[in-house]
């Protein structure tokens, strides 16, 4: 029986990010520092503490993996730039969804309001409405389907349109009760501003491939038994694709329509001009459960291959990335909070509120090494 008193969750993999930091070339007069800026991307940019999951994400999805700092000053990670706007995920069926306005200094949480309640110090919101101080953050947890590893990566946004869309479709999916296979993708909206400018910009979203009749009927939940079957792997690599499955498959899923047929598919891919898209098609194709000839499977094979061997001169083309970690050995400081991380089992974003909060309003990043040992010595002990 677990505690009663305690939250249960899954550990947190990584984050799936579409936005990054960038230099502008310009020096901070107070600071000292290089200011930067946020940017959009119209692909995926997934970070984790942890190489080997982002080499498995680089395989599936195109991109290279590299040495990653925040901006923020936060431990050092690594990042992958894939290819793809679509990401097959599964939602959790408990809260994928959270929102809050916060309020931050630093790396430091010091509001979190649900409109009408501070929740830190359990005061009424202290906002004006017409003019928050605080940002909205919508919080999404998906798993993403075909990379190893039993956990969900994050992926947060500030906007308007993710924050009063997002949360009704993962709420809707969660109500399913079980794990629901979706795509994880990005769709460009258009505003045009109070001065006749129009604004382009990436809303995350989530798709499925079945109707809402059918997830309400508890069609679109992936039983246990289907979460071992085989997968779309990294296409040129895959010696039995996943689109090799029972033709019935694929008329069962889509009852009183024409299942698509693998020639189908093989025409889209033949049009691909990036990896993305044809992962895109291969994942479309696992998922109808189409039944190609031996022929049809080597023709996509190949189309993948082609399209991944093109990849890497794309991703050399793409704008300078933030330097990246300093090559020398961490220092003892850098060594504790690596180890504070992987003892933590909630958010980076988490971890800084309640570093600050147990060490009398000290940041992790300027802590002195006896106060992260001490910080170690609690969370080890259970005393947090």
């Amino acid at each position: 029986m677990p505690i009663i008193e305690l939250q249960r969750r899954m550990r947190q993999l990584g984050e799936i990010r579409i936005g990054r930091v960038v230099d502008t070339g310009r020096v901070s007069q107070k600071t000292g520092k290089p200011i930067l800026r946020p940017e959009k991307l119209n692909i995926f940019r997934l970070t984790s503490a942890s190489r080997p999951l982002l080499e498995e994400v680089a395989a599936l999805y195109g991109g290279a993996v590299q040495a990653w700092t925040p901006a923020n000053g936060g431990p050092a990670e690594w990042e992958v730039f894939t290819e793809a706007d679509r990401l097959p995920v599964l939602v959790p069926p408990r809260e994928p969804v959270t929102q809050w306005y916060e309020q931050y200094k630093g790396s430091k949480c010091v509001r979190r309001c649900d409109g009408v309640t501070e929740q830190k110090n359990d005061k009424p919101c202290l906002c004006n409405p017409d003019a928050r101080a605080c940002q909205i953050t919508t919080r999404l947890n998906v798993m993403l389907r075909d990379v190893p590893g039993l956990g969900v990566w994050l992926l947060t946004s500030h906007g308007y349109y993710a924050a009063v869309e997002l949360p009704e479709v993962a709420q809707f999916l969660a109500s399913t009760r079980g794990y629901v296979d979706a795509w994880l993708a990005m769709e460009e909206k258009q505003v045009v501003r109070d001065d006749g400018q129009t604004a382009r910009f990436m809303v995350p979203k989530l798709d499925v491939a079945v109707t809402p009749a059918q997830l309400l009927a508890g069609e679109g939940a992936v039983a246990p038994e289907a979460l071992g079957q085989d997968r779309p792997a990294a296409v040129a690599g895959s010696d039995r694709p996943a689109i090799e499955a029972a033709p019935q498959a694929a008329a069962e899923q889509s009852p009183g329509r024409p299942a698509p047929t693998a020639e189908e598919f093989l025409a889209q891919a033949r049009t691909a001009t990036t990896f993305a898209q044809f992962k895109a098609i291969w994942d479309e194709a696992g998922a109808a459960r189409v039944s190609p000839s031996e022929a049809q499977v080597a023709e996509m094979k190949a189309i993948g291959a082609r399209l991944k061997d093109a990849a890497p001169a794309a991703v050399e083309q793409a704008p300078p990335t933030p330097p990246a970690a300093p090559a020398a050995g961490p220092s003892e400081a850098d060594a504790l909070w690596q180890q504070i991380v992987a003892v933590w089992p909630g958010t980076t974003s988490e971890l800084n509120t309640a570093f600050a909060q147990v060490m009398g309003g000290v940041a992790p990043d300027t802590a002195s090494e006896a106060e992260l040992d001490t910080f170690l010595t609690k969370l080890k002990a259970g005393e947090l």
